[in-house]
């Protein structure tokens, strides 16, 4: 497995480069003050009440705590068996939507890649294309919180580039297409506004948010255009809102938060920890 696994690109920066240092880093994001406050429960649910959620990607010591709260909800409930993370074309290496099938490393171990739901994901405009996945953080820095709070994950990680409405659209319509009937938890991976003021942070954040709150992806996407939002995970969140429309689901804010809580400055990025739950039984608990 080794030989063909997609080596970590970002451990010893965006996180620690040795397995027991991670698993205590990620421990420690869950008993930040910033964080959940606490473990994770040792006793789940025998439901899920999750289907999607949104996690920041930053390093962990600015984001790690936000993403947290969302971590401690999936570690509350069933386990998945597969969990889809829409993650970043950061560097411009996709041709559009990348898919991998290869096992990912991190210095905990692998995290297996779903090769059924791969191959019912593969289809235009999704493709294979591992090179576009090789330096790209989004989706590498949520594995660790995945081994810690699932057993034996098995994950698909889709990098999504940047597009027009109608791309994204598309995309969300394979992937609609591929879960439908399957028990899959999808990510969407994204940090909020980039190195403004808090102040400025926090008023943009919040019309992405309410947006998202609202389960609308074209009022997200025109949002982020119109008020030149730099929220670098616009296209794997509104794939996730297009994927998901017809649904009956209930986004809930947990957290927000900012990188200049833990290192004071006039230029900030902001966070978001939002979970999608079942409308009928999601919970109104926020942080």
């Amino acid at each position: 497995m080794a030989a063909r696994s997609r080596p970590p690109a970002v451990a010893g920066r965006f996180y620690a480069a040795d397995g027991a240092s991670l698993a205590h880093q990620v421990e420690s994001c869950f008993t930040d003050a910033r964080g959940p406050g606490a473990l994770p429960p040792r006793h789940r649910s025998a439901d899920r009440k999750i289907v999607a959620a949104i996690v920041p990607h930053a390093g962990y010591e600015y984001s790690g705590a936000i993403a947290a709260h969302v971590y401690a909800r999936i570690a509350a409930e069933r386990p998945p068996e597969t969990v889809l993370i829409l993650g970043v074309d950061h560097h411009g290496l996709s041709a559009g939507a990348a898919l991998s099938e290869r096992a990912w490393l991190t210095p905990i171990g692998p995290t297996s890649v779903d090769a059924d739901l791969v191959h019912a994901l593969e289809h235009p405009p999704l493709a294979v294309d591992e090179a576009a996945h090789a330096a790209e953080h989004s989706i590498e820095v949520q594995l660790p919180f995945l081994e810690y709070v699932l057993p034996k994950p098995r994950f698909v990680p889709l990098e999504v580039a940047l597009g027009p409405y109608d791309f994204l659209d598309d995309v969300a319509a394979v992937v609609r297409r591929a879960i439908e009937g399957r028990d899959v938890l999808v990510l969407a991976s994204t940090d909020f506004s980039h190195y403004v003021s808090p102040a400025t942070a926090r008023r943009l954040d919040r019309l992405a948010i309410d947006a998202i709150l609202a389960a609308d992806p074209r009022r997200l996407y025109d949002t982020v255009a119109e008020h030149r939002i730099s929220m670098c995970g616009i296209a794997p969140t509104t794939v996730l809102l297009a994927a998901l429309a017809g649904r009956a689901v209930t986004p809930t804010l947990l957290r927000w938060g900012h990188s200049g809580e833990v290192a004071p400055s006039s230029e900030v990025v902001g966070y978001a920890a939002i979970v999608l739950e079942r409308a009928d039984e999601a919970r109104r608990s926020v942080k």
